[in-house]
């Protein structure tokens, strides 16, 4: 985007559906290839980059490795791609929900499990490649998705992407409700091969360690307490989703998040009291400032009640 952050840099950039859009993605090939050889240099192993579904969005993929490496490198790729962006006349955002109308920045969250050669989630026999390890884990993920929410999605403007309507492209590709499936979008959890997930939870201002540290604390819960993750659903979640009515829905705003983790036993036990305590703390402050700022749609709709 431009430097004020008002608007998308590239005026060409326009189309409705700009998805893997390769004349968007050339007009910026300076700026993606010069952060995609820094992650070559730095030995991540990149292998995939491409212009994502809102106007201006790019996504770049890098080899996966175990969890706190990839806290470490998901940290120094956010500071490098805005200091890289910065040096080219830019500005790189990881914000929720830069633009109202376009779809927000997730933070996308790949999840398998390695001991040694084995690789405990994959089950040939299991329904879609997963043992039931991995169900017990996504169990636990789903059961705990509520509270999570303060975590993976730490921001007020978070909950203006997982709670949007329709954007441009036809799709916000973030989810709303609790639930999973096999290889569709559409949904909070989906299975796209066998052997792991991917859970569409997290947003682009999740920190790096959070993001991490709460998944495990969630899914090792299942795994303790063989928690069902239930029927997985084979349906479009934004067009037939009114028809699920015992779906879980996840928070619409900030607050209703945190009271959510301050109730969770689960998450308090795994991360830690002191933690916690110190989070709510500092995220109610945020919640606070934010509520007590008045907005221009209050006084366009309320000045004259």
């Amino acid at each position: 985007m431009t430097p004020s952050g008002d608007r998308i840099a590239d005026d060409g950039d326009h189309q409705q559906k700009p998805c893997y859009d390769q004349a968007a993605l050339m007009r910026r090939y300076d700026v993606i290839t010069e952060i995609c050889d820094a992650m070559l240099d730095l030995g991540w192993s990149p292998y995939q980059n491409d212009h994502e579904d809102a106007n201006g969005q790019f996504e770049m993929n890098w080899q996966f490795d175990n969890a706190l490496v990839t806290a470490d490198r998901h940290a120094f790729f956010k500071y490098m791609v805005k200091s890289i962006a910065e040096k080219h006349g830019l500005r790189a955002t990881f914000m929720p929900k830069p633009f109202s109308n376009l779809t927000g920045n997730g933070c996308h969250a790949q999840c398998l499990a390695l001991a040694g050669q084995e690789e405990p989630f994959q089950d040939p026999k299991g329904e879609l490649g997963l043992s039931k390890l991995g169900y017990g884990f996504i169990g636990g993920v789903l059961h705990n998705a509520e509270p999570l929410c303060a975590l993976l999605n730490p921001t007020v403007t978070s909950y203006k992407r997982i709670n949007a309507p329709r954007t441009v492209s036809g799709a916000t590709w973030s989810p709303n409700t609790v639930t999973y499936a096999g290889n569709n979008r559409t949904h909070m959890i989906r299975i796209p091969e066998s052997g792991r997930f991917e859970l569409r939870l997290g947003d682009g201002a999740a920190n790096p360690y959070l993001l991490q540290a709460g998944i495990l604390v969630a899914g090792l819960d299942g795994v303790a307490n063989k928690r069902d993750p239930g029927k997985r659903l084979d349906i479009n979640m934004y067009t037939e989703g009114h028809k699920v009515g015992n779906a879980k829905r996840l928070p619409l705003n900030l607050l209703d998040a945190l009271r959510l983790l301050e109730q969770s036993s689960v998450l308090r036990q795994g991360l830690g009291e002191a933690f916690v305590s110190s989070y709510l703390k500092l995220k109610h402050d945020d919640w606070s400032a934010y509520a007590g700022h008045l907005t221009q749609w209050e006084r366009e709709t309320t000045l004259d009640c």
